[in-house]
């Protein structure tokens, strides 16, 4: 009973976006093993803090079994026509969700969703950063100038290394007659 009221105090402070869509998709509750303790736990009055237009307070009653409604952030297949149906909410509105949750501290009671920190964490570990070029044995593609510029320095230095020898021979040719290496 006390645990209930917690849930009560709780749902009264959270904005209406997130208190709307606990009561559109309750979260389910993983410690409760039959269906039928589930579906009476989860109906709850829950009353909330804003008041309407003419001062009286509104309640929502929340009466779902887990099974009642797919998860809201996964395309599920329809029973009877065997299409796929988009997910309810697209994973820019899943993110907000995340994001609003999380500022709460409500983000463990929603539904599993990829854009959850759980799965941000998960993903990281197993793919790392995935920025091309920085794992072991990885190079960076680069424009072309920058892929070629090794072989140019290295070519570059060894024209340098050979000029005192090719000032001589022009020298000694008499200053371009007879000459067949001009560098490019």
């Amino acid at each position: 009973m006390t645990a209930q009221i917690e849930y009560v105090r709780l749902a009264q402070t959270l904005p209406p976006r997130l208190l709307k869509f606990f009561a559109r998709y309750p979260p389910t509750l993983k410690s409760v093993t039959s269906q039928q303790e589930v579906a009476t736990s989860v109906q709850t009055s829950v009353n909330t803090s804003s008041a309407s237009h003419d001062g009286a307070e509104s309640t929502m009653n929340i009466a779902v079994s887990p099974s009642d409604s797919p998860n809201p952030f996964k395309p599920h297949k329809h029973p009877e026509t065997g299409r796929w149906h988009d997910p309810v909410f697209s994973l820019r509105r899943q993110a907000d969700l995340v994001k609003l949750a999380k500022a709460n501290g409500v983000e463990e009671l929603l539904p599993y969703t990829l854009k959850g920190s759980d799965e941000g964490r998960r993903r990281r570990e197993d793919h790392g950063l995935r920025v091309k070029g920085t794992g072991i044995g990885q190079r960076v593609k680069g424009k072309a100038w920058e892929r070629t510029m090794k072989s140019r320095l290295g070519e570059r230095k060894q024209a340098m290394l050979g000029m005192p020898a090719m000032v001589q021979q022009w020298k000694q040719l008499g200053h371009g007659r007879g000459w067949k290496k001009f560098p490019r």
